[in-house]
């Protein structure tokens, strides 16, 4: 399984859906990124992604994006495949 990284912040509900969604489908380990305690990771996140919402996830190098993509990736059949590539 490719690592996952998320950044995310303290009190965000998105963030826990996406975690929930990826331990449902078997994901043991998140790397989280707190934006809320390191502001430097936030212009970081936004250099990489161009956003400045949270979540934002990473499967391997792939930036799925938030947790709306990561649900419609999933519902799309996409997820899972992307969680066993190597």
């Amino acid at each position: 399984m490719p690592p996952i990284k998320m950044y995310t912040t303290a009190v965000c509900p998105y963030c826990v859906r996406a975690k929930q969604l990826l331990k449902a489908r078997g994901v043991e380990h998140i790397e989280e990124v707190r934006i809320d305690l390191l502001p430097e990771e936030r212009d970081r996140m936004m250099a990489m992604t161009g956003r400045r919402t949270v979540p934002q996830i990473f499967i391997g190098d792939t930036h799925v994006g938030g947790c709306d993509d990561l649900v419609a990736l999933d519902s799309r059949g996409g997820l899972v495949p992307l969680l066993q590539a190597n």
